[in-house]
Formats: C-alpha cells, sequence, structure tokens
C-alpha cells in the first residue's frame, strides 16, 4: 500500500540576499514523503526565484498531479518541471535504497573578499584548499584585485569564481589586468564570465584563466565535451532536472576529461544533506559547492553538520496533501 505526504515551508532568509533582480526574503518550497512497504523516501522541491523556470505554484500543481497518480498504483512518469523531477526523483531513490547514505559536507567556502575570514575556515578543512568568490557584482578591477589579494596571501588556496555571465568582454579583461599571470593557475575555474558561451570561449584562450560551464548546461543546446580551456560543468540539480540526468551529465563530463561539480540552489538543510549525499556518491573526489546554508536563519527537518541554526521539524510546516 502507497501513502503519501506533501508540506510546505517557509524559511526567512538573512537581510540582503539578492537574486538578480528581487531581495530573496524567505525560502520557499515543498517535502514530499513516499511510503511503500513499511519503506520512505523523502525529496525538496524548491523552484529558486529568477532562476528557475517554474514558480513555487506551479511546482506544488504538478507536484500533486504526479501524487495522485503514484498513490494510485500508477507507473511513476518524469515531470517536466525541473525542481519537480529532481525532488521526486530523490524520494524514489531513497524509498528504493538506490541513494547511498554517505556524504561529501565538505563545502567549498563562499568568501567575501577579506584573507583573515578565510584562514581558519581553510585551516579545518581537510585535503585541498579551495574557496568559492563571487564576480560580476561590483566593479571588475575591484573583484581583480581582490582574487589577486586572496592568492597571493593564502599560498596553497584555489579559487572558483563565479561571474554569471555579468561581464562583457572589456569588464572581463579588466578583471584580468589586476590578477598576476603566476597566480591565475590556482583559479580552478571562472563560471561563465561572459554574457555569451563564445566570448567566454575568446576569454579562456587569451587569458589563460579556466572556464566552467553553469547556465549552459541548463540551455536546450548544450552538449558537454571537451573544450580547450573549459575545466567543469556545474550541476544545479534543482534546475537540472532528476537524478538520471545529473548521473548523465557526471559520466559525460568524465569521460570527457572534466570536472563536475554539484552545486546548491540555496536549499533548505534538508536538500543540502541530499545534495552532500550526491556529490559523494556521483563526484568522490570534487568538493561539492553547498556553502549556502549560511544565508538562512533556521533549518529544516535535517540537520546539516556541525550547523548552530536552528532547527525547524515537520509540525512546524503546513500540510498541502496527505492520503
Amino acid at each position: 500500500m502507497r501513502r503519501v505526504e506533501l508540506y510546505r515551508f517557509s524559511l526567512p532568509m538573512e537581510a540582503g540576499v539578492i537574486l538578480r533582480n528581487q531581495r530573496l526574503k524567505t525560502r520557499d518550497g515543498l517535502l514530499v514523503c513516499l511510503e511503500e512497504n513499511g519503506r520512505q523516501g523523502w525529496g525538496e522541491i524548491s523552484p529558486l526565484p529568477e532562476f528557475s523556470q517554474e514558480t513555487l505554484d506551479d511546482a506544488e500543481s504538478a507536484t500533486l498531479g504526479w501524487l495522485h497518480s503514484w498513490v494510485n498504483g500508477e507507473q511513476a512518469f518524469d515531470c517536466a518541471l525541473p525542481s519537480v523531477s529532481f525532488g521526486l526523483s530523490c524520494a524514489l531513490a531513497e524509498l528504493e535504497g538506490l541513494l547511498p547514505e554517505k556524504a561529501d559536507y565538505r563545502k567549498a567556502p563562499l568568501c567575501s573578499g577579506d584573507p583573515d575570514e578565510l584562514f581558519p575556515v581553510l585551516s579545518a578543512m581537510e585535503g585541498e584548499k579551495v574557496a568559492k568568490v563571487k564576480v560580476g557584482l561590483y566593479e571588475a578591477v575591484r573583484d581583480g584585485m581582490i582574487v589577486n589579494l586572496l592568492l597571493e596571501a593564502i599560498p596553497d588556496l584555489k579559487l572558483r569564481l563565479d561571474a554569471n555571465r555579468s561581464w562583457t568582454r572589456a569588464k572581463a579583461d579588466g578583471f584580468v589586468k589586476y590578477v598576476a599571470p603566476e597566480l591565475r593557475p590556482r583559479i580552478q575555474f571562472l563560471e561563465e564570465p561572459c554574457k555569451t558561451r563564445e566570448e567566454s570561449r575568446q576569454f579562456t584562450r587569451e587569458t589563460g584563466i579556466a572556464i566552467a560551464w553553469d547556465e549552459s548546461v541548463r540551455e536546450p543546446d548544450f552538449v558537454v565535451e571537451a573544450e580547450p580551456g573549459v575545466a567543469a560543468i556545474v550541476i544545479k540539480p534543482t534546475l537540472v532536472g532528476n537524478l538520471q540526468r545529473c548521473q548523465l551529465l557526471v559520466q559525460q563530463a568524465h569521460d570527457a576529461g572534466m570536472m563536475a561539480v554539484i552545486s546548491s540552489s540555496i536549499e533548505s538543510s534538508f536538500g543540502l544533506t541530499q545534495l552532500a549525499r550526491i556529490a559523494a556518491w556521483l563526484t568522490p573526489n570534487t568538493i561539492p559547492g553547498l556553502d549556502t546554508l549560511s544565508l538562512m536563519q533556521s533549518q529544516l527537518v535535517r540537520p546539516w553538520p556541525d550547523s548552530e541554526l536552528p532547527l525547524l521539524g515537520l509540525d512546524s510546516l503546513d500540510v498541502v496533501w496527505r492520503r
């Protein structure tokens, strides 16, 4: 016999979290539970405003349709909405025992640009020291100076940079001028520096700074293939789709000699712990990009190790549907 539960959550964000054109005051989403033969499987469905193609209302409607079908014993089908497809595939994988429990709780810490803040975090990290810096929010020259400062101050540091396609070629060139050539090899990759893929390809050819595809991975015409200067693809499962799609992208990247990085779309602690398990399973040799919990004021149902944020339980959530 099958049973289902669907919950809705809303977690307050720290002040000042801005996504493209809007301030994110709460992180809203759904938790789904599937039960069959005494086993349970859970998933988080939380489309990200400004990035997901679907709204939360869209996701809830599609999820309810899927749950009605599944609980009546029908064959599970894949939903076209990426956040729904991913969350339901996680729930099914847990239910069927296919999602390993082992998790990779390492994370590339988000850095504001102050080396003093980064030293204690990096000293606690095991293995390679990798941090992430968002660039493109301020002047490109300022970004270049900060990146150069960090790499100079911490000799064993590697950086991942994310520009979100925000630079023109002129701005990207302004950034590069302030990063010493001898330090550039320690930039593990710069995600989509320019507004178009071709401009980003020109950037890596002319500067020697490796790039990664992020937004491109989610576009219909994207094909994973080895290219000069392209070091990685960034996979954000909430925006990409089901586990099978993520697994295929990882395999294609590895076959092409590229790194695949499992990355957050600002999921709750619940979703982040599942992403950590997916990263340990699919990309065990790569530090995932999961350092987003600090943007929230509370955790949800499943805690992230060593987080001091308060934990909200199921009893604090609204039940959308239960059967």
